[in-house]
């Protein structure tokens, strides 16, 4: 199912996304649908990532910035360490 989004963007937007329709052999509507749910997507994954994060973070369950430093530090040393854990 479907609906109906009206959007307003500016003209030389307009003008790129009716190139580029053209090029594709694809709608307007269909290139500007593909966008928004592909931005949908990404945000929503982003939100949900940090959401967790900061769940972890209250809970206690976190890395200390000295630990991750060292790991970094050893990089491509002889003696490289493992990833802190929690």
């Amino acid at each position: 199912m479907s609906t109906t989004l009206s959007i307003r963007i500016n003209d030389e937007t307009k003008k790129r996304l009716q190139a580029l329709a053209r090029r594709a052999r694809r709608s307007k509507s269909f290139l500007a649908a593909e966008a928004v749910a592909a931005y949908v997507e990404a945000e929503s994954w982003q939100l949900d990532e940090i959401e967790a994060g900061l769940e972890d973070l209250d809970a206690g369950r976190a890395v200390s910035q000295q630990s991750v430093e060292r790991w970094l530090r050893s990089w491509g040393g002889r003696r490289e360490r493992k990833p802190p854990g929690r």
